[in-house]
């Protein structure tokens, strides 16, 4: 059976960590040799609050921590793939959840069609738990079944934590871009020979994080990631576009 690494990325994030490792040690109790199939890393920032001392709670989940300075939340999952031995890769970072104790059993069955990447909806939830909705229901990304690289032409079509790769196929981020996880997507993608919309919802997604403490910046990034893959004149036309919708598009989160 093709092999699974979970990668969780943190830093001071003892408030929101423990909801994602509860979330993990419940699906992998159902996953008979799971310790075989599914390898969990935790690359650590050197944080300074009780991360740590959460993570050693729950010690017998993990093949390996790593807490060390580094330069940022990219830079620390361009480690997290450098350790990663599994055939597939998911980014599972602290706050998030997997969606429920079913998820890796099918996950790890669905690795059956042998495809390069695997995708599905997430459910948004707040800090305090409360979930808001669907991705796709809630957000002007509408998910479609078979998605194409294209697709990202107006934006982050997948959730982050809602999309799993092969390893062999993924590239590195880059460090410099805070937006980089749609450069990063649209890589995978344009590399994937084979692409698989999963029938059930992965994760619980923690909305915010840093595109969003750093708005103005994001989006400056992410018209450098479409310009990359679309062109110049494609990418300003599309912007108008996203604008546009935005308008037009009340976001309930």
């Amino acid at each position: 059976m093709p092999s699974l690494t979970i990668i969780t990325i943190t830093y001071n994030a003892e408030p929101f960590l423990e909801r994602t490792l509860r979330s993990v040690a419940k699906a992998a109790r159902l996953v008979p040799g799971v310790a075989d199939n599914v390898e969990y890393i935790l690359i650590d920032g050197a944080s300074q609050d009780g991360t740590l001392q959460i993570a050693e709670r729950y010690s017998s989940l993990f093949t390996r921590i790593v807490s060390e300075p580094d330069a940022g939340l990219y830079d620390a999952m361009n480690k997290g793939l450098s350790l990663a031995t599994g055939d597939y890769l998911w980014f599972l970072n602290a706050g998030d959840e997997v969606h429920d104790g079913q998820v890796l059993s099918r996950l790890l069955h669905a690795f059956e069609q042998a495809a390069d990447v695997y995708y599905s909806d997430a459910l948004f939830m707040d800090e305090a738990g409360r979930e808001i909705g669907l991705r796709s229901e809630v957000t002007p990304h509408t998910l479609p079944e078979n998605i194409h690289w294209r697709d990202f032409a107006l934006g982050m079509k997948i959730s982050h934590q809602a999309f799993i790769v092969r390893r062999a196929i993924a590239p590195v981020y880059d460090v410099t871009n805070l937006s980089a996880d749609i450069d990063w997507e649209i890589g995978c993608l344009k590399k994937s020979q084979k692409t698989v919309l999963l029938p059930f919802v992965l994760c619980r997604y923690l909305i915010g994080g840093l595109s969003t403490k750093q708005r103005r910046r994001s989006l400056l990034d992410r018209f450098k990631v479409l310009r990359k893959h679309f062109g110049l004149m494609s990418t300003v036309v599309n912007h108008v576009r996203i604008a546009a919708r935005g308008l037009r598009f009340y976001p309930k989160v």
